[in-house]
């Protein structure tokens, strides 16, 4: 391996180590680094070696790794981080993945859907699935936000469960949280807005069940 790449890789490798094991990254994170084509050849030659995994085109990781099972799957909120960092885009859990996240569900779904103002992407990760759906400005609500959080799971599980998210989201978001709430509610479906508008206003307590 040439000095110039043997440099490349171990600045690309000792930032990896700041981020930690189970961080994601795409080539876009280290042209500070160097060159495209140089960030690449190094990204390669570590997966190669081991050091680092490839888990798609242009999308890489530091694996965590259990002593039984080996290198573990990334999360799959750290992978959407990372291909959104990419394309300077940005993304908000959505669908049952929010739902989950909410705690509305305990079943973590083998789908990960996010919404995102970049291009559309679909990674597979194993049994996982990391889907980045491009959606438009309407339909992305305070994006990355607990606050945008609550509106996608009230999305997901519709009128009929409204009340489980107006007190569980009124228990959970910050005071800040329910600020942003409040001030995007009105970019809700109108269906939506009174429950939005309950859980920005509520005090602690005042919504049960």
């Amino acid at each position: 391996m040439s000095t110039a790449v043997t440099s490349v890789s171990d600045r690309i490798m000792k930032r990896a180590r700041v981020g930690g094991r189970g961080s994601v990254f795409t080539p876009s994170d280290f042209l500070d680094v160097a060159g495209r084509a140089a960030v690449d050849q190094a990204l390669s030659r570590l997966a190669k070696g081991g050091k680092l995994r490839r888990l798609a085109r242009g999308l890489y990781d530091f694996p965590k790794v259990h002593p039984k099972l080996g290198p573990l799957s990334p999360a799959p909120d750290v992978v959407a981080q990372a291909l959104a960092r990419e394309t300077g885009s940005q993304v908000q859990i959505a669908g049952a993945r929010a739902a989950n996240a909410l705690g509305l569900s305990t079943q973590v779904p083998a789908k990960s859907t996010y919404l995102t103002d970049g291009p559309s992407r679909r990674v597979v990760l194993g049994k996982r699935v990391v889907d980045l759906r491009h959606a438009s400005p309407k339909h992305l609500i305070a994006p990355g936000s607990p606050a945008g959080t609550v509106v996608q799971a009230l999305r997901h599980v519709g009128a009929v469960r409204a009340a489980d998210v107006a007190r569980i989201a009124a228990r959970q978001l910050s005071a800040n949280d329910k600020k942003t709430l409040a001030s995007t509610a009105v970019q809700a479906p109108a269906w939506m807005r009174p429950t939005l508008v309950s859980i920005a206003t509520a005090k602690a307590g005042e919504i049960d069940g």
